[in-house]
Formats: structure tokens, C-alpha cells, sequence
């Protein structure tokens, strides 16, 4: 026991301590959630939704939520070869949920959406 504690207090030890700690941090940090590698798509089957779904629908935001995360869904089917497991769609969901609010908040439902520069040749 004595051995070991005078190893891990060398310099080379607490080196490979903090090294080890640090790698294992990186790790934990750099996980991203399911949805958060889907955002981009996300967004877009959000706002494409918004303008899909006539306002006059009943249950309009059921489906507009539906139209998005089937949109959604094709994408991570398409991306992976594969239909998503009820975990996974249920965290898909929840990223559908938390960017509606987000972009709700932001007010970016109601502006327009952009529109591409017309290139002339």
C-alpha cells in the first residue's frame, strides 16, 4: 500500500491521474443526446410542418407535431437503415418538443422563413 501511494504521488503519477480524469470529463462532455445530432432536421420538419398543416385543422398542433416527427423519423431511418427503437423515438420526440418551444420563444414560427438568393447567370 505504502508503494502505491508514494507511485501516485510522483509527478508522473498525478500526471496520469489528472490525464485519466480528463479523458473521462471529455467523454462525459462531448455525449450529446439523440435528438442533438438530428437538430438541423429537426427545425426544419418543424417550420415545414408549420406551413404543411392549414390552421383551420382540427387538433392542429397534434398535427403538426405528427407531420414533423414522421418527417423526423424518415430521416433517421434513412441515416441509419433502420426504424428507430420506442426509446429512441421517444427522445426524438422530446427534441421535436424542446426546439418548438425554443424556436416559439424566439418568435421564429411566425417570421418567414428564408428564402435562398436568387443566383442570376
Amino acid at each position: 500500500m505504502q508503494t502505491i501511494w508514494t507511485l501516485i504521488n510522483t509527478p508522473a503519477g498525478i500526471t496520469l491521474i489528472a490525464s485519466v480524469l480528463l479523458y473521462l470529463l471529455n467523454r462525459l462532455y462531448a455525449a450529446k443526446p439523440l435528438w442533438q445530432q438530428y437538430e438541423g432536421t429537426i427545425v426544419s420538419a418543424i417550420r415545414t410542418a408549420e406551413k404543411l398543416v392549414p390552421d383551420d385543422t382540427p387538433n392542429r398542433g397534434l398535427a403538426k407535431f405528427d407531420q414533423a416527427l414522421q418527417f423526423v423519423i424518415e430521416v433517421f431511418e434513412a441515416r441509419n437503415k433502420r426504424q428507430p427503437t420506442v426509446l429512441e423515438k421517444a427522445i426524438l420526440k422530446e427534441g421535436i418538443n424542446l426546439k418548438h418551444n425554443e424556436l416559439a420563444i424566439e418568435g421564429a414560427l411566425t417570421a418567414p422563413a428564408p428564402t435562398l438568393p436568387v443566383v442570376e447567370s
